[in-house]
């Protein structure tokens, strides 16, 4: 794979000191809920048969990637049936890792933006105007970015200078993507992550990063 497959030389050409981590930031295939366009948090559906053949797609693709150190899942089954793929077929470990788990969306879970809308009317509005404002019973993504920084950083102490996959979901993928982009939170809701797209982003031990692969599907099925 070109540019993911490889590792930075010692000092990278925009300045940046060392050799990275490098992330393969994968997300989960297709579920029920991603079908009907529902909020998907905690619950804990499985892969339909497109997400399980998504999920050999990009697990055929990252084969052919060397030196993986770890395939790291979400705990969530979606993400674990599509860690699982992977891991066998880089034979790589499989690492469930808790933090890397998809938003809390409290009582919104299973509900459409529309039905969550009409539920709650001033709170989505205000949710969608701050990153401080939870759902019901749920998770700010403030709250989201904090824990992911400190699961960002957790892993590449433990993986120094090595590639692994992350395999989780749409909000903690665009949380690792902002931090590597230095970026905003207006990326939570502009940038769009397809279901199996894969996005690279390498992690300095001197603090820089660099974004190399954005949203690609080019594994997936037809």
């Amino acid at each position: 794979m070109t540019g993911a497959g490889q590792q930075a030389a010692t000092t990278a050409w925009t300045g940046q000191l060392g050799r990275p981590t490098r992330f393969l930031l994968l997300r989960h295939g297709q579920t029920a809920l991603s079908v009907e366009r529902r909020y998907s948090g905690h619950g804990d559906p499985e892969l339909t048969k497109l997400g399980l053949r998504q999920a050999a797609g990009a697990a055929a693709r990252l084969a052919a990637v060397d030196g993986i150190a770890a395939v790291l899942s979400s705990p969530l089954r979606r993400a674990a049936q599509t860690a699982a793929a992977v891991a066998e077929a880089t034979g790589a470990p499989l690492v469930v890792r808790r933090g890397l788990i998809e938003t809390d969306f409290g009582s919104w879970e299973g509900l459409t933006f529309v039905e969550a809308r009409e539920r709650d009317p001033q709170l989505h509005r205000a949710w969608l105007g701050s990153q401080d404002v939870a759902p019901p019973g749920g998770e700010s993504f403030a709250e989201v970015g904090q824990r992911l920084a400190a699961e960002r950083a957790e892993i590449a102490a433990a993986y120094p200078e090595r590639t692994v996959v992350v395999v989780s979901h749409v909000t903690p993928i665009k949380m690792m993507l902002c931090e590597a982009l230095g970026a905003g939170p207006s990326i939570l809701y502009t940038l769009h992550l397809d279901l199996a797209s894969l996005c690279v982003a390498d992690f300095y031990p001197d603090g820089g990063t660099s974004v190399r692969l954005v949203n690609d599907t080019s594994h997936l099925p037809l």
